[in-house]
């Protein structure tokens, strides 16, 4: 029998997960507690029992009696009574299911603080805000898991202050399988198209029924699910909600928030655009991506999606690690010139990426709105291209990159 391990199976290429080395050096430096959010399937589980046997599931009915008894009953089973060298890391996995979760995380964390490390998993949204007596304010850091992606693959280390790292080139196998595969781990490590179709669909189906369900109480899961096998085939288009709501016989508003239910539970994302310093920009519509880009059936959609996936991972992991105020944008104005992507440090543009699958043409959009925005560097981003061993960071122009090239360097 194949023994899991690091998201991957025992027996074949073993890929080590960032996330291992961030939680660790998380505890060994803060008191916060670590709360892991991300898509089901993503490996939260896989992460939080590695760090600890102290694993409490609010999906085991044993667990969730446990969890319901109270913060003492917790203490004594993981043996915070007991002298020992190092604090106690417990895990609470699915805990925003439970709904006074917030509640019993912060009297739990409060009681214990001096003897435990937590650590809190979900597979919707863990937002957190400040509410009088309920705040969970300097209880808790956030981390926002990920699939796989090129960086990872090729590096297990967290990146330093500097951010971006010298180019490295992925194995083609591993690239050929992040591509068809996706880079949820099982998938991506097993790399089996009957297996691969089978947990798609199943993961699918979880997500639409019963997590929608769980998250909504709506009874128009038939319309979402609607909605969303939509929203597969629009991925990198511009979210049009009044068109949404004519094909589904709804209104506006309801679009919106059947949208909002389905990015909580990470079935896809939006990109707003970025109109600061651009003359007429469009300065409203989002442009929506899934979070699988497996699922993409169009190659030119898939390679955005891709791309954007690796992008928001990059931007998300920099905020998380705390070098910063990242942001993922678009730009496109009124004449429908268009850069796929412009990112952001601090509020401040700091490179621009045009998508392409195999064109090695430089957009013409690039130079302008570079000029526009002021980024430092403006990049052609060619999926297709073979990988170059030298940083796409050492031009200031614009320049037409491999995607093995500039994604190695990100996370």
């Amino acid at each position: 029998m194949l023994e899991r391990r690091f998201g991957t199976i025992l027996g074949m290429k073993i890929y080590h997960r960032i996330y291992t080395e961030i939680i660790r050096g998380h505890f060994a430096k803060y008191r916060q507690m670590v709360f892991l959010s991300g898509p089901r399937q993503v490996g939260k589980t896989t992460l939080v029992r590695e760090q600890s046997p102290e694993y409490i599931s609010w999906d085991r009915e044993k667990d969730r009696q446990l969890i319901l008894s109270g913060a003492e009953k917790i203490a004594e089973k993981i043996g915070l009574g007991a002298l020992s060298e190092d604090k106690v890391i417990v895990a609470f996995d699915e805990i925003h299911r439970y709904p006074r979760w917030k509640t019993f995380l912060k009297g739990f964390f409060d009681s214990y603080e001096s003897d435990v490390r937590v650590m809190a998993t979900g597979s919707a949204r863990m937002d957190v805000y400040k509410r009088g007596g309920d705040s969970m304010m300097g209880r808790y850091f956030p981390y926002r898991i990920h699939p796989f992606s090129v960086a990872e693959i090729i590096h297990s280390s967290i990146p330093d202050e500097s951010l971006i790292r010298k180019p490295s080139e992925i194995d083609p196998n591993d690239w050929a399988a992040l591509w068809e595969y996706g880079g949820f781990p099982e998938p991506f490590a097993l790399r089996d198209r009957r297996f691969f179709r089978k947990w798609r669909e199943l993961r699918l189906e979880q997500l639409l029924r019963s997590d929608v369900r769980d998250i909504s109480k709506t009874l128009e899961i038939d319309r979402i699910e609607c909605l969303a096998k939509i929203l597969i085939n629009r991925s990198s288009e511009q979210l049009v909600y009044s068109s949404l709501a004519r094909d589904l016989n709804v209104t506006e508003p309801t679009i919106k928030l059947w949208i909002s239910i389905l990015k909580s539970l990470y079935f896809g994302f939006e990109v707003r655009p970025w109109f600061k310093n651009v003359e007429n920009a469009i300065r409203k519509t989002p442009k929506w991506f899934l979070r699988d880009w497996s699922m993409v059936e169009d190659d030119g959609k898939r390679a955005e999606t891709f791309v954007a996936c690796h992008l928001l991972k990059a931007v998300e992991m920099w905020t998380d690690l705390g070098y910063g105020e990242f942001t993922l944008n678009y730009l496109r104005d009124k004449r429908k010139r268009e850069v796929d992507f412009i990112v952001s440090r601090d509020s401040s543009p700091w490179f621009l990426v045009e998508v392409k699958k195999g064109d090695e043409k430089l957009s013409a959009a690039l130079p302008i709105f570079q000029q526009m925005t002021g980024a430092a560097h403006a990049f052609q981003v060619v999926l297709d291209g073979a990988f170059v061993n030298r940083s796409c960071f050492d031009y200031t122009s614009p320049v037409v990159v491999p995607a093995r090239t500039l994604l190695s360097q990100l996370v």
